[in-house]
């Protein structure tokens, strides 16, 4: 049962209530609230602010970054076929990045007040209002902070020619994903892939939360036997 000691109060800001559920918090933030309201996180309007992101910012910001590091390593020397296995390649560590986050950094189990808070911020406010649209994406000011150390292990680990094009081949992963997972949540396929993708999250929400890990495609929880039973892949 969730804590009887501390109510969150949903009519007032929620991130500095969270922290105060304990081991109590995990139950609580895996009851969602579905609707479109966007919830209020803070009581500074600056800092709320920063929560709040329309999903077309993402590829209107990040695309034209996209472009500029590949075009970086095409004018290094790297031929187009070479480009484009490059890209394709950043694109391919996205995937992995993407399952590894959601799996062992989103779906982390918190207890402590400041833990709980954090938590709340990066994701657990996803799973508590999984129909907020203006909470969907990740805010750009976010993105650019985590952006600075991976593109310093890239350059780091990769030769200077090949180095922009996986970290633009990375950045166009991110797009996607974020693109992919809006739709996901209000987006009305009928059939086909996008159809399958939007029942396997769902299903990821609303009935079995420690399975199906993937938003774009499957294929890691395949790799890492994370995929939901049968039963949940079948049923609507």
């Amino acid at each position: 049962m969730v804590n009887q000691a501390f109510t969150v109060d949903l009519n007032k800001p929620l991130v500095f209530q969270v922290g105060h559920l304990g081991e109590a918090y995990e139950e609580w933030v895996h009851q969602p609230i579905v609707g479109k309201e966007t919830p209020r996180f803070f009581a500074s309007d600056i800092m709320e602010f920063f929560t709040r992101t329309a999903w077309w910012a993402i590829p209107l910001i990040w695309l034209p970054v996209v472009c500029w590091f590949v075009f970086t390593s095409a004018k290094i020397g790297l031929s187009p076929c070479e480009l484009a296995a490059t890209v394709v390649g950043g694109l391919f560590i996205w995937t992995l990045l993407e399952y590894s986050l959601h799996r062992f950094l989103f779906h982390i189990k918190t207890k402590g007040y400041w833990a709980n808070t954090l938590h709340y911020l990066i994701h657990g406010c996803h799973h508590k209002h999984p129909m907020d649209g203006l909470r969907l994406v990740f805010p750009p000011a976010a993105t650019l902070i985590l952006l600075v150390p991976f593109w310093s292990l890239i350059k780091f680990l990769a030769p200077a020619s090949y180095a922009p094009a996986i970290f633009g081949g990375g950045l166009l992963g991110y797009v996607m994903y974020d693109c992919t997972h809006y739709y996901l949540h209000h987006g009305k396929p009928l059939k086909g892939v996008s159809h399958d993708l939007k029942r396997y999250h769902m299903n990821h929400h609303f009935r079995i939360q420690n399975k199906g890990f993937g938003i774009t495609s499957a294929f890691w929880d395949r790799v890492f036997g994370t995929l939901p039973p049968q039963s949940y892949q079948t049923s609507s």
